[in-house]
């Protein structure tokens, strides 16, 4: 491009007096603003399709228009979810319009049990390739981790942001809610993949979940004291985050803590951070609107610069 302008450009330019300085400054500015694009990454715990909760008027098909119109007006390019099942995911892929998924059941490797999808812009980002590993000790197939109460897995997709032609890769996990020998040992094998994919946090990724630990757990600086990934929230330039990520479905209740984190490789620079408490109103059995939280997780959001 450039020595197409030195050839071309610059010499029809200085024949009509200049005329195209406008456009020549805009050509090379181009490159510079494609570079410094932003990539708006998101986390968010959905909460499966649980019966019981529409006992209390939070049933799935109460809650997915609300979660659907939430995606769509924030427009993350990338977004990781977690306890999604596989009708969830079809009702997700419905109402997204211009996303695509990856991802697997994690109890069967196919259609069974909760995803850890990971949702992205088809007119962003380029799916390059993909795959998924089991947080126990046979990482290639289904089975319980240790101590943990439930099969858990971490998906990844590698990807090509379609404005920055940059590459980067992005993980998305769910860890066990009990088992802490299985949460300590999952972060570690969770980390060695990523240290081998990203040649030591060198080339770009993001790493997103409910890792059902907060800020202050031992777990949380497995991570971000690796020297391979750092959390959006400690390093933004600016935040907005007024709760903690998990509210049990009750639009009241207010927690420091985050057990839902995005964190990304050192070399990305964090200009926003947001925990998101949108939510919806219903009527109640007496008529009367009442105030309802889209999901018992917050969503996380960060706009980053790799």
């Amino acid at each position: 491009m450039k020595a197409f302008i030195i050839n071309h450009i610059l010499p029809l330019a200085a024949w009509r007096g200049g005329r195209l300085s406008g456009l020549l400054f805009f050509l090379f500015l181009s490159p510079i603003a494609i570079c410094a694009q932003e990539l708006t990454v998101a986390s968010y715990n959905i909460r499966y399709n649980n019966r019981d909760d529409s006992i209390n008027g939070n049933g799935w098909h109460r809650r997915c228009p609300g979660i659907c119109r939430q995606i769509l007006w924030e427009r993350p390019d990338i977004i990781g979810m977690q306890e999604v099942l596989h009708p969830q995911l079809l009702d997700l892929a419905k109402g997204l319009a211009g996303y695509a998924w990856i991802g697997v059941g994690r109890d069967d490797g196919k259609k069974k049990g909760e995803y850890a999808a990971i949702f992205y812009r088809t007119d962003r980002a380029e799916l390059l390739d993909n795959g998924n590993f089991w947080l126990n000790e046979t990482p290639d197939r289904p089975a319980l981790g240790w101590d943990a109460a439930c099969i858990r897995i971490c998906t990844w997709g590698h990807f090509r942001d379609r404005l920055t032609g940059k590459d980067f890769y992005h993980f998305n996990l769910h860890m066990d809610h009990v088992g802490v020998k299985a949460r300590r040992e999952a972060a570690k094998l969770v980390m060695s993949r990523i240290t081998q994919m990203t040649d030591g946090g060198k080339k770009l990724a993001v790493l997103t979940g409910d890792f059902n630990v907060p800020q202050t757990d031992e777990l949380y600086k497995l991570f971000t004291q690796s020297g391979v990934l750092k959390d959006c929230y400690a390093t933004t330039a600016m935040r907005f985050a007024e709760n903690g990520t998990y509210n049990g479905f009750d639009y009241h209740s207010w927690t420091d803590e985050r057990i839902d984190h995005i964190l990304v490789t050192p070399a990305t620079t964090v200009n926003a951070y947001a925990i998101l408490t949108d939510g919806r109103w219903q009527k109640d059995m007496n008529g009367r609107m009442s105030r309802r939280n889209l999901s018992d997780h917050y969503p996380v959001f960060a706009r980053i610069n790799f």
